[in-house]
């Protein structure tokens, strides 16, 4: 898939973050974006906005991004189960990473993210 056409959903609580990644997306050529404030939303915003790839952030309230995921691993439905996710946060402690890499995700990017970093990550998981 061109990465111009990806439609891409970013979840984050924190809304300078939210800006800075659809700005950087919005560089690359990417259009089709989705925001999301925490885990809870994007699972109601997901299966709607059908989303190719999920950047979401980690810990954010009252669902982060690890809880987010386990759900959509289990959610009925095959396409949200299969969802591409890659996980963004400032925290790339050996505990988060151990608990986050398991998940079936496309990488981990320590925040904020370098642009060239964003799009060999989003690249990989659009193959």
């Amino acid at each position: 898939m061109n990465i111009a056409n990806a439609r891409v959903m970013v979840v984050d609580d924190e809304e300078i973050m939210r800006s800075f990644v659809v700005g950087s997306l919005r560089r690359m050529g990417i259009q089709t974006i989705e925001t999301c404030v925490d885990g809870a939303s994007a699972l109601k915003q997901a299966p709607i906005f059908k989303p190719d790839v999920v950047l979401t952030d980690i810990h954010m309230q009252p669902m982060g991004g690890i809880d987010f995921v386990k759900v959509l691993r289990r959610h009925p439905s095959e396409s949200m189960r299969k969802l591409r996710v890659i996980f963004m946060s400032a925290d790339a402690s050996k505990g988060t990473l151990e608990e986050a890499l398991p998940l079936g995700t496309f990488g981990y990017i320590v925040k904020p993210p370098r642009p060239e970093t964003l799009r060999a990550k989003l690249e990989l998981a659009l193959k």
